[in-house]
């Protein structure tokens, strides 16, 4: 019985999910230029043709941020080592440490997709 529970209360978050992902499609009463200033102040827009930015895309926008990041605190770790006057050793150890936050967070993102991918595929049809 308590599998059954698990599918009821999985169905009921996929309707909600539904839901609010049609929230700015179909709505009475509200025009569609509303409808795209809401999706502006929101940052949903993308360009000029009211499109949705791809999850993709947005990884890979992550990806490269936290890149940088690690990039920006190895030069700033090996200009402290080489004695440049103008770095501080509390410098390079916050942007190391902003670099090691920004990298666990992409891991335990991963992890998460991974586990979601695992979950997808092990559903029964």
């Amino acid at each position: 019985m308590t599998g059954r529970v698990d599918i009821n209360r999985l169905m009921v978050e996929m309707r909600s999910i539904k839901s609010n992902t049609q929230a700015f499609n179909g709505v009475e009463g509200i025009a569609s230029k509303d409808i795209s200033e809401l999706r502006t102040r929101a940052g949903v827009e993308v360009g000029g043709d009211n499109k949705t930015p791809a999850f993709g895309d947005l990884m890979a926008q992550a990806v490269n941020k936290v890149n940088e990041t690690s990039k920006a605190s190895g030069a700033l770790q090996t200009a402290y080592q080489r004695g440049d006057p103008d770095v501080d050793i509390t410098e390079v150890m916050v942007a190391s440490q902003k670099a090691s936050v920004s990298f666990q967070a992409m891991l335990q993102v991963r992890n998460k997709l991974v586990d979601a991918y695992r979950d997808v595929m092990n559903m029964p049809i």
